[in-house]
């Protein structure tokens, strides 16, 4: 009696998986350079981070008013938790990361792999301790989140801005 392997090479079953389908989903696309002067790029990154902590924040504030099962984000909670991470200069242990994107383990750790994929992050060995490894943004997932971040921050910034200029002409016009 002949058996046939019915899987493919690499363990699946010929169909695509949730990472493969993820995987062709994946946008292309590329991300401007900011231009200005030293010290509103400056407050610019500064305003990205304090954003990124209050997303990450918000997002668990918010289960105190609607029910945690309406939102799935865990790529996005692993995003910012590494963004923030990476400009404490902290590094992330991949349970962690997983504990962090308020998943089960399993969850987090297959989008970690669909974000590794994008290379959008990285792992990277301990070095002390061969069971532990760590995990962060690269280059590029760095800049997709200063690019978001930093065009939230500039929008906030120019609401701000429009803000005062109103209340500078009401108080003006009395």
């Amino acid at each position: 009696m002949t058996v046939r392997n019915t899987r493919t090479p690499g363990g699946g079953s010929g169909r695509p998986g949730k990472v493969e389908r993820a995987m062709r989903a994946a946008p292309v696309s590329t991300f401007p350079q900011v231009a200005g002067d030293a010290g509103s790029l400056a407050r610019r990154e500064r305003l990205a981070l304090t954003l990124a902590r209050e997303f990450y924040a918000g997002r668990r504030r918010r289960a105190r008013y609607l029910s945690a099962d309406l939102f799935g984000e865990p790529t996005w909670d692993i995003l910012l938790d590494l963004y923030v991470a990476a400009r404490e200069n902290r590094r992330v242990p991949t349970t962690s990361a997983c504990i962090g994107a308020h998943v089960p383990p399993t969850t987090a750790l297959r989008w970690l792999r669909i974000l590794e994929m994008r290379a959008m992050v990285e792992r990277e060995e301990d070095g002390r301790d061969g069971r532990r490894t760590f995990v962060k943004l690269t280059e590029r997932g760095h800049t997709v989140m200063e690019a978001f971040l930093g065009t939230m921050a500039d929008t906030l910034l120019s609401a701000l801005n429009d803000a005062d200029e109103c209340t500078t002409l009401n108080e003006a016009a009395q």
